[in-house]
């Protein structure tokens, strides 16, 4: 004879590995078109943080002839200096 509390109990083991399963297989901010955004207090305007403005952000780092270091490392100073940098080069998609 089978106990319908096992049942019960199976059916939550199963929900909760489907709610895991689910988080695992979610798609990454980046992919589901969520991105960072980061707000630029000099020129007053936000800016999307993604790959394409991480490779901006590289490549200022490169003209500048510094070390890579994480944006969000960087001091307030520092992060004013790129802004202003991005804005005299924009994209030219």
């Amino acid at each position: 004879m089978h106990h319908p509390h096992r049942y019960i109990s199976a059916l939550f083991l199963t929900a909760a590995l489907a709610a895991v399963g689910s988080i695992v297989f979610a798609a990454t901010p980046q992919e589901a078109g969520v991105q960072l955004r980061v707000y630029d207090s000099n020129h007053h305007d936000y800016h999307n943080w993604d790959d394409h403005e991480d490779r901006a952000y590289r490549g200022y780092l490169t003209e500048r002839h510094e070390n890579y270091r994480a944006y969000d490392k960087q001091n307030n100073k520092q992060q004013k200096n790129y802004w202003n940098w991005r804005h005299s080069h924009p994209d030219h998609d």
